[in-house]
Formats: structure tokens, C-alpha cells, sequence
């Protein structure tokens, strides 16, 4: 992809109003575009790295034995009145009535919807476990939107479900999502904090949070600096206390981003509901439930927060926009040989599976390294006049003050061994 065709809006200044990192660069280096407080669109750039996460969390679901669908955003509101989450969740729900008068909302969640469709379908304890799982948009009416896509009226989440028979069903699946979700945050190179929480609006007896310590955001943990102790803040176990754990150190409070939340639900919504199956003894029950979540876009800003410096974004292989970046430095006498060259990488590297962004624009030399620190791709291969009147390329690593200068022959097995 060659920088002229694509599109990439950076900004040199901070945006105003912007008082978190992720925000100030998400927006700098082009990812997301504010349309109105709390709505955002996502860029080229954004939306690559938005693809690779979810990527992640894909290979990761279908791999702890979840099938993805795709639920509507569009909510009959009598589903939720049975579960009496039309009031619960009245203060966030975005609610109204349709053209032909009937009372409709926008899926801020879809624990009714997913459980209206499973009844439909699984009838006997023969159909179960189900566990679906999918990855949409929600809608929340938030009162104080923060921290760009932090928290946002508009976002996208990774939600997923599992219907079992029996606890000892539901215990398993947890198990499997709870190992699935530390797999995800190792691969998107976050690390998480894990837990045990209230389960809240969600209902259920049993639930985990998976937070990342950072600068940002709406949620606390409390550690412990000696024996390595963390948990939820509480009446009983709070900033200052002494360590439940060590029962030695004072515990320190610290604010985090909450990324991940997975729920013991149990009959909640399936007794609500209706969602009933025939055991092997012939008896109607509820189906046993559980929910498992990841807000998705937030993970972007996450990353951001903790991987990068004072000139911009480092992004973690597994999630960049662009795996390679080739900056061109023309000059007036040696373009047309630096170019060449240029297109040469781009070609070689593509044909192996790489992705590769080439700087082909008519811009400064500080300008182009300014904005590839900026956007952060991992990997930068600049070729310039001086090196290249030796015979070599330069190959930098976004976030090493180190490079090297290599055979300008040799970069494509260089990178390669990388």
C-alpha cells in the first residue's frame, strides 16, 4: 500500500480537550475521527488494527469451542420487560418507538436477544452445551463520555454465551472462556489483572474482571507491592489496609481500564425467558447461562496507554495497521534509483505475506520520520542517498534507538530472520 492512495490524516499538534494519551494520539496519528462527543469513525488505520484484534479474539473463541453469529442491533423493547432490564438499564438504553408505534431500542447488550434465539432451536438436553459468540456494535446513552473511545455512546464488543444443562456444564465453559480470555491479552501483549467481581446489572453469582493497569480510567484496583496481592476495592480491603495475603504490606490503590468481564449467570434470563430443555429425566428446566465479554475497540486505546513513547504509538506485531513501513528519502538526483528500489521491497515483502506501507509521499524527510514514529509501525526500512551510495539500506525497530545498515541485497533475508 503506498501512502498517497491510502489515507492517513495525521495531526503534528495535541487536539483540545484531549487528556488522555490514547486519545491525543489515536487522533494525531490518524485512527478515529470524533464525529460527535462519544461517536467516532474509524479511519483506514484504525480499522486495520480494529481487524487484527479482532482477529485475535476470533482465533481465540473458535478455539475454546464458540461459533460466531451476528445479532441484531435492533431490539423489540418487550424482550427486555420480561427480564425487567428495560428499567435496569433505562438510564444508558437508547429507547423509542418505531413508524408503526411499537417501543424499540438499541442493543446496549444482547443477553435477551441471544437467549430468545437459543429457545427457538435447543429443546432437549441433547442439543446443549451451545456457545455462540459474536462481535457487534452496542449503544449506550452514556451521560459522560471519557477518554475518546475509552468510554463511548457507540462501541464495539466481543459478546459470547453459553447454555448448559447443568452447573457442572457451565463451570467448564467459564473455565474454557476464562483460559481463552488470558490467551487473547497475552497475544495482544496486555497485562491483566484478573479479578473476582460483583456481577452488578448482569446478575449471576459468580464473575471475573480482566483490567489493565493504566492512567486512564473508570476503575480501581488495590495491590499489594510485596507478595503481589490485587484485587477489587471494598469496605474491607481498600488503600492503606494491610495485605490479605503477605498480611505484612500496606495495599496501594490503582487506577485501571476494565477490558474483560465473564459471568456465572445461571437462570436469570433463561427462567425470564422461557428457555427451557428436556433432561434425560424428562423434566423442563432452565437452561444454565453464562456471558463473556470483551470491549473491543476500548483494547485499541489500551494498547495505546501502555505501548508507546514521547514520539508516538509502538504497536505490538500481532495488531499494527502495517507490518513494514518503507520510507523512500528522495532527492532531486536520485529518485527515480531510491524508488525503484522502494517498489522492489514492497513487491518482495507482499509476495511473503507481509504487510507493507511505503511512504511515497512528497513530504520532508522530518515530516515522513516524524509521522512513522507517530503511527508506529513495528518494523522501518529507510533508504536514503548517503547509505545507499555504499551499497545499504537502514532497518529500524519502532522503539529502539538502535538501527542497523544492512546490504541493501540482503534487507529481504534480514527481515525475514526477524
Amino acid at each position: 500500500m503506498y501512502w498517497s492512495k491510502y489515507f492517513i490524516p495525521t495531526l503534528k499538534e495535541i487536539p483540545i480537550g484531549t487528556e488522555a494519551i490514547s486519545h491525543q494520539l489515536s487522533l494525531r496519528a490518524g485512527l478515529v475521527h470524533m464525529l460527535t462527543s462519544g461517536v467516532y469513525s474509524y479511519l483506514p488505520l484504525g480499522l486495520k488494527v480494529l481487524k487484527r484484534i479482532e482477529n485475535v479474539i476470533r482465533e481465540e473463541m473458535n478455539r475454546a469451542g464458540a461459533t460466531e453469529l451476528f445479532l441484531p442491533c435492533l431490539h423489540p423493547l418487550e424482550i427486555w420487560k420480561q427480564t425487567g432490564r428495560d428499567q435496569t438499564l433505562k438510564d444508558v438504553m437508547i429507547a423509542f418507538k418505531d413508524n408503526r408505534g411499537r417501543e424499540m431500542c438499541l442493543g446496549p447488550t444482547h443477553e435477551e436477544i441471544i437467549t430468545d434465539l437459543v429457545k427457538s432451536f435447543v429443546k432437549s438436553y441433547r442439543q446443549l452445551p451451545v456457545t455462540l459468540y459474536q462481535i457487534q456494535t452496542k449503544f449506550r446513552d452514556e451521560i459522560r463520555t471519557r477518554f475518546g473511545i475509552v468510554r463511548a455512546c457507540e462501541f464495539i464488543m466481543k459478546d459470547a454465551y453459553s447454555f448448559d444443562k447443568d452447573v457442572d456444564g457451565l463451570t467448564k465453559n467459564y473455565d474454557r472462556m476464562y483460559e481463552a480470555y488470558q490467551r487473547i491479552f497475552k497475544r495482544l501483549e496486555l497485562d491483566v489483572v484478573i479479578i473476582k467481581a460483583d456481577s452488578g446489572a448482569m446478575g449471576g453469582d459468580i464473575s471475573h474482571e480482566f483490567m489493565v493497569p493504566a492512567p486512564i480510567g473508570e476503575d480501581f484496583l488495590i495491590f499489594c507491592s510485596s507478595c503481589g496481592f490485587s484485587g477489587a476495592v471494598s469496605s474491607d480491603c481498600d488503600e492503606g489496609s494491610t495485605c490479605p495475603e503477605c498480611k505484612k504490606t500496606k495495599l496501594k490503590k490503582q487506577i485501571a481500564i476494565e477490558l474483560g468481564h465473564i459471568f456465572q449467570l445461571g437462570i436469570k434470563y433463561s427462567q425470564s425467558l422461557k428457555a427451557t430443555f428436556v433432561d434425560e429425566d424428562g423434566k423442563i428446566k432452565p437452561m444454565i447461562m453464562g456471558c463473556y465479554g470483551i470491549g473491543v475497540s476500548r483494547v485499541i486505546a489500551a494498547i495505546i496507554e501502555k505501548h508507546n513513547d514521547e514520539k508516538g504509538i509502538i504497536w505490538p506485531k500481532e495488531v499494527a495497521p502495517f507490518d513494514i513501513e518503507i520510507i523512500p528519502l528522495v532527492g532531486k538526483d536520485d529518485a527515480q534509483e531510491i524508488l525503484t528500489l522502494a517498489d522492489k521491497y514492497h513487491q518482495d515483502l507482499e509476495s511473503l505475506g507481509f504487510e507493507v506501507l511505503v511512504d511515497d509521499r512528497e513530504e520532508t524527510v522530518g515530516r515522513k520520520l516524524n509521522d512513522a514514529d507517530l503511527i508506529g509501525i513495528p518494523l522501518r526500512i529507510v533508504i536514503g542517498k548517503r547509505n545507499l551510495s555504499e551499497g545499504k539500506v537502514e532497518i529500524k525497530t519502532r522503539g529502539s534507538s538502535e538501527s542497523e545498515l544492512v546490504d541493501k541485497d540482503s534487507v529481504i533475508k534480514e527481515i525475514k530472520g526477524k
